[in-house]
């Protein structure tokens, strides 16, 4: 009777020794498989087995019913399941793991935008990072509301948006962008005197960038951008047209074109400036800094007409007068019919 017990309790402490040996491993084991995806995204709305279902598709676990216990042991179930991007990397166990998503501690994804024409571009871009679609995201910014919240227009909304790289959330939504365009739109124009050199100039911050967004696809050549930029505000302050080409191809809305011709002038368009004076309703580009920095610190000088040199650097003849310009126009043109460009 005696050896009985003896034998049973020993069973029952060597059961006991198993189930905690099983439990320790579960908890404190790695259980981050060597072909693991080195990041897990858990869309808005996922339950917990959508998660774990993501889990191993990425063949992330080494043991998911290991990771079962403990998410069981650590209260991590459909009550408090956190969209975002997480990184995976391996040695990790499960309460490292579970931990992680359980408090939401995300991979920031870095994201550049810039060389593009519209806000519907800009926003395509961003989107190929964050959870909502291009979609979603014009929608909610392009809304009459949104855009009256925080004082842009449907034309100028692009001048929020300041090109850079950014640390953001895949989980972000519509919302939390604009919000964070905003809160970096403001920085940059705190930084460098930029808001009091708009004030100077008599100018808003959009049309500073409406202005640079011009200056941008006039010219590749940076140290051409100051010149360009106070070219183009010395016929705003006399109250000249611009007549910047761009301008015309974007309102005409077929950027193949490397000639403006008459026809092209005649388009009927607010973004004409050879028919409307004054800055178009908003910017045709998405200036990079260097050009808003140059219209903030444009050159001085007298110029009031500038004309592409003949040849493919990209390079300007710059003029004072009507004759001066018509001289280095017809230069141009020349070389432009040599070259079989119509």
């Amino acid at each position: 009777m005696r050896k009985g017990l003896q034998i049973a309790a020993a069973l029952i402490v060597g059961i006991g020794c198993v189930m905690a040996w099983q439990f320790y491993a579960a908890i404190y084991h790695e259980n981050i498989s060597e072909d693991a995806a080195s990041y897990l995204i858990i869309p808005k709305g996922s339950s917990y087995n959508q998660v774990v279902d993501s889990l191993e598709r990425n063949n992330v676990l080494i043991n998911t019913k290991s990771f079962h216990t403990v998410a069981t042991l650590m209260k991590y179930g459909d009550t408090n399941i956190k969209s975002g991007k997480y990184p995976i990397e391996k040695g990790w166990n499960n309460r490292v793991l579970i931990g992680l998503l359980r408090a939401g501690r995300q991979l920031p994804v870095k994201v550049t935008f810039n060389n593009h024409r519209t806000i519907q571009e800009t926003l395509g871009s961003i989107a190929q990072y964050i959870e909502p679609d291009s979609a979603d995201l014009v929608n909610h910014i392009m809304e009459q509301q949104s855009l009256a919240n925080y004082g842009y227009s449907s034309s100028n909304i692009l001048s929020l948006f300041i090109p850079n790289t950014y640390e953001l959330y895949y989980n972000y939504t519509a919302e939390q962008l604009l919000s964070r365009m905003k809160a970096e739109h403001d920085k940059f124009w705190s930084a460098k005197d930029r808001r009091q050199k708009a004030a100077s100039l008599s100018m808003t911050e959009s049309e500073v960038y409406t202005l640079a967004s011009i200056v941008e696809k006039e010219s590749q050549a940076a140290k051409e951008r100051p010149i360009i930029a106070g070219l183009y505000l010395n016929r705003l302050k006399r109250g000249i047209a611009l007549q910047a080409d761009p301008t015309v191809v974007y309102a005409v809305g077929d950027f193949t074109i490397r000639r403006v011709l008459n026809k092209h002038l005649a388009v009927d368009s607010p973004y004409n400036t050879y028919k409307n004076a004054g800055l178009p309703p908003g910017p045709i580009y998405l200036p990079s800094i260097e050009s808003i920095d140059a219209v903030l610190n444009p050159a001085q000088h007298d110029y009031l007409f500038m004309c592409a040199k003949p040849g493919y650097n990209s390079e300007h003849a710059f003029a004072k007068t009507v004759a001066q310009h018509n001289a280095n126009a017809n230069r141009y043109r020349r070389w432009l019919t040599s070259e079989g460009i119509r």
